[in-house]
């Protein structure tokens, strides 16, 4: 609702004349940045945060055969959440005509949302407690974990970066990149893996996954992937914020735009190859579920609660 809210407010047009096919926008300019962006990053925070986090809290406890750690962490969780992500929206138009007050505003809800994301974030590990074991001989499980960790990692990044003394080094470079990448391949691109790992068996009554030698592959190969790619993008980002500042004596601009393009080739070169990994792992997923759904053992069909009792055969 809240995504529906803030997309059709940003879009209002009003037409010109009833068969005209031209309309105005209804506000443009700062407003129409404002609106936008309380859209845009609510798009991340009530979908790709929210949804998301209902799969970590489903899936780690039903893999780990374990009880979540805390459900009243759990609400109070999801409540700071859905309260503070709407106000974290101005931390994208640092340095801009929106006013001052505005962007501290967004800047000071965005360093509050690291508390309750990191309180999600130690839900999801302290659930393995007394479980930590199975990391070693389940790589769906492992992956489900890493997820969270990758979870951890960008939303303590995400307010760090709305900072205004960060921001102004880390604006329009790929640092952001990097960041929005670390969320969208290494927390939902990870539990989306695993949720889906769990859920093909059991819809299709399998036993098991075809290969979990394949999990295991897909589970090395993507994150060497991400690593990579967000590696390289952090270094590309910082490296591209400080050229873009660089003055000389005489107080021009030390590098030319195209100089800062050049700078990035390399980096560019490393995202490419982390990408490809990434996507190769989801190829091999793809493979690993195709088998199971084709060629896997199907489970035994359990009774019936109230059914009679099978007569055992006597042994011959």
């Amino acid at each position: 609702i809240t995504i529906a809210v803030l997309h059709l407010g940003n879009n209002p047009a009003v037409p010109v004349s009833v068969f005209g096919s031209k309309s105005y926008i209804l506000w443009g300019g700062v407003q129409d940045a404002m609106f936008q962006w309380w859209y845009g990053h609510n798009a991340v925070g009530f979908f790709l945060t929210a949804g998301f986090l209902a799969i970590m809290y489903y899936f780690i406890p039903k893999r780990a055969e374990r009880p979540v750690y805390s459900y009243r962490l759990s609400i109070i969780h999801f409540w700071a959440i859905i309260f503070l992500y709407i106000w974290a929206g101005p931390h994208h138009l640092h340095y801009t005509a929106l006013p001052d007050w505005a962007q501290t505003l967004g800047m000071t809800f965005s360093i509050m949302l690291w508390m309750p994301s990191w309180g999600g974030m130690i839900n999801g590990l302290m659930t393995l407690s007394g479980a930590w074991d199975k990391l070693r001989t389940d790589p769906v499980l492992r992956m489900l974990v890493v997820s969270v960790a990758f979870y951890g990692m960008a939303t303590f990044e995400g307010p760090l970066m709305s900072i205004k003394v960060v921001n102004s080094l880390s604006h329009y470079t790929d640092w952001t990149i990097g960041h929005v990448h670390s969320g969208a391949l290494g927390w939902v691109g990870f539990v989306s893996f695993g949720a889906l790992y769990c859920l093909v068996p059991w819809i299709w009554n399998r036993k098991g996954l075809y290969s979990l030698k394949l999990v295991n592959w897909h589970f090395w190969i993507a994150t060497i992937g991400i690593v990579l790619y967000i590696s390289a993008m952090w270094v590309s980002g910082i490296l591209q914020g400080l050229m873009w500042r660089a003055y000389t004596s005489l107080g021009f601009l030390e590098y030319s735009f195209i100089e800062t393009v050049e700078a990035m080739h390399p980096f560019y070169i490393i995202r490419a190859a982390g990408g490809s990994l990434f996507l190769i792992g989801a190829l091999i997923m793809a493979y690993n579920l195709w088998m199971t759904v084709r060629v896997g053992e199907a489970e035994e069909a359990a009774p019936m609660p109230g059914s009679p009792p099978v007569a055992l055969q006597p042994a011959e």
